[in-house]
């Protein structure tokens, strides 16, 4: 175990490294000089001084070769300094934070009630295999895919918002701000969810323990509950991590039309507005942050089964 520890930890530096040298190569990928996209968020008009742009060149290092850019910059993002956004000429680690914040406590409440769902639903669904309740549950929990947010987001504010006036159609000004954001981006998850915990729950059922735990005594519901209900929930925590990883950085429209100031509408108006260092700061947060979470969530499945500890020990 301490052998794969060690190799999970190699694999998640370099990991984060190459996702930290994407993210620098941001600005040389954009299409345009980010040089002359500086100076324009700078001053007004459409003449851009060639002597001007040089001088800047100096000033931002862009002379020096592309690695010795990468490790100032790597220096720089270790040290918490994201440098300036090009357009609010603030620092960009003091927009990128709160965002982070806003969208974490949303991810983490999207998830929360599309697990505690998608658990109830997936059980039922497995106990009653082939049957009503189980064929309805499935077809109910598909049907989620087929809803997009951008469609589905505008009708909920219509109804619960305009229509209704039972809930803010935006903002994010306290819990009732966060309902309608919730039930947009819970759906999708929600649907894997319950197809995860089914799909474990019949392979759980069908075990040669549960069956030797069974002719040792044990009641059906007793076997459920002591081991089929714990080793159908093993691939619901990858999925979350996963799933977590995913809506910090893509809950972008849900964000944008609830007008959340969340990281997804901060890097939505990040590109919009060409602001490449906010851009950067934000990217290399979700990245950061998603590889650390599908590690961590391996190592949490890994520790939790038992056939895969023994395997690495």
């Amino acid at each position: 175990m301490m052998m794969f520890l060690a190799r999970r930890t190699a694999t998640l530096g370099i990991t984060v490294l190459l996702a930290s040298f994407v993210v620098f190569l941001i600005p040389y990928v954009t299409p345009g000089d980010a040089v002359r996209k500086i100076i324009r968020t700078r001053v007004a008009g459409d003449v851009i001084d060639d002597s001007a742009v040089q001088a800047l060149t100096v000033e931002l290092g862009l002379q020096d070769p592309l690695w010795v850019q990468y490790l100032r910059w790597l220096g720089r993002l270790g040290s918490g300094d994201m440098g300036l956004s090009y357009t609010s000429r603030t620092p960009v680690i003091d927009q990128v934070l709160p965002a982070f914040w806003i969208t974490l406590s949303l991810v983490v409440v999207t998830l929360g009630v599309a697990a505690a769902i998608a658990v109830v639903l997936g059980i039922a669904a497995a106990l009653q295999e082939g049957r009503t309740a189980d064929r309805l549950i499935t077809t109910v929990t598909q049907a989620f895919i087929a809803l997009p947010e951008y469609w589905l987001a505008p009708m909920l504010v219509l109804v619960f918002a305009l229509k209704l006036s039972l809930l803010p159609s935006a903002g994010w000004e306290g819990p009732a701000s966060v309902i309608l954001p919730v039930a947009v981006l819970a759906l999708r998850p929600t649907s894997y969810f319950t197809s995860a915990v089914r799909e474990g729950m019949l392979d759980a059922l069908g075990a040669e323990h549960v069956t030797a735990a069974r002719s040792r005594g044990l009641s059906y519901s007793q076997a459920v509950w002591k081991h089929v209900i714990p080793n159908s929930l093993l691939p619901l925590t990858t999925m979350v991590a996963v799933w977590f990883a995913g809506l910090l950085g893509g809950s972008v429209i849900v964000e944008v039309i609830f007008a959340i100031p969340g990281m997804g509408r901060l890097l939505y108006d990040a590109v919009l507005n060409s602001d490449i260092p906010l851009a950067q700061g934000g990217v290399v947060i979700v990245v950061g942050l998603a590889v650390v979470l599908t590690t961590t969530a391996d190592l949490i499945h890994r520790l939790l089964n038992p056939r895969l500890r023994m395997h690495h020990a």
